[in-house]
């Protein structure tokens, strides 16, 4: 059992706290019985399961190495205020571009919880999978992860130039739609048949300038309240759901 804080495997660990080295190591770190055994069950690999002593092994984990921590290393390398006593160490995984017919685009989102919310939305409304653009917040960051409540792990999702990956998509038969509230049509309004690519932007700056002018639609959500905008995370998950309705 490791018991000391100043362990090599320790550090490593806590290491995978920054986005340099998840990076650089080609992993992540997860925590809680939920997550871990949404990666048991999909196509991730596990590296290592992480234990606090005197919490019991779920009968999955007999299927990958398990290092045992004391419970003051456990809350070291803990992201969560009441940690549940068990991580794991995650590979990243190379995805494969498919025949995807409803593909989401997400541009310069900032906040970790909208993210994982949009990652969530979007595995329940039938997207099959998500692009991230340039300055978008890591995918692997802990808050991103918690916040997917782990869908993360059963939808690709990728990391692209949008501005490359847009006229990519075009030339496969994608009708590029786009949320913005100027020069915009209503959403209800909207007949978009055949593949499509939905872009959300930024919580304060929207969809950059340069993105929306490759839009072939672009949407807006009725605001009939004192609201200057819907929440990001709120917008994306009704355009989802209307688009695959």
């Amino acid at each position: 059992m490791i018991t000391s804080v100043q362990n090599e495997k320790v550090k490593s660990w806590n290491k995978l706290k920054k986005k340099k080295d998840r990076l650089y190591t080609g992993t992540f770190l997860i925590e809680g019985f939920h997550l871990i055994e949404e990666v048991h069950t999909s196509n991730w690999n596990i590296n290592e399961i992480i234990l606090q002593e005197g919490i019991d092994a779920p009968d999955y984990s007999k299927h990958y190495p398990v290092t045992v921590v004391s419970t003051n290393v456990f809350k070291n390398i803990s992201n969560t205020r009441s940690p549940q006593g068990i991580a794991a160490i995650v590979q990243v995984k190379q995805m494969k571009w498919k025949d995807f017919q409803n593909v989401l685009l997400v541009d310069a989102l900032q906040d970790p919880g909208n993210l994982g919310t949009i990652i969530r939305t979007a595995v329940a409304a039938g997207f099959d999978a998500i692009i991230l653009g340039e300055n978008t917040v890591d995918m692997y960051n802990d808050k991103v992860i918690r916040s997917t409540q782990g869908t993360l792990f059963h939808i690709p999702i990728f990391q692209e130039d949008l501005l490359k990956k847009i006229p990519e998509l075009k030339c496969d038969g994608f009708t590029i739609c786009a949320s913005a509230l100027k020069d915009a049509t209503l959403f209800s309004e909207a007949v978009i048949d055949g593949k499509i690519a939905l872009i959300v932007g930024n919580e304060g700056a929207g969809i950059s300038e340069e993105i929306l002018a490759l839009a072939d639609t672009v949407m807006k959500i009725p605001i009939k309240g004192k609201a200057e905008s819907l929440n990001v995370s709120v917008a994306a998950g009704i355009l989802m759901y209307h688009l695959t309705r």
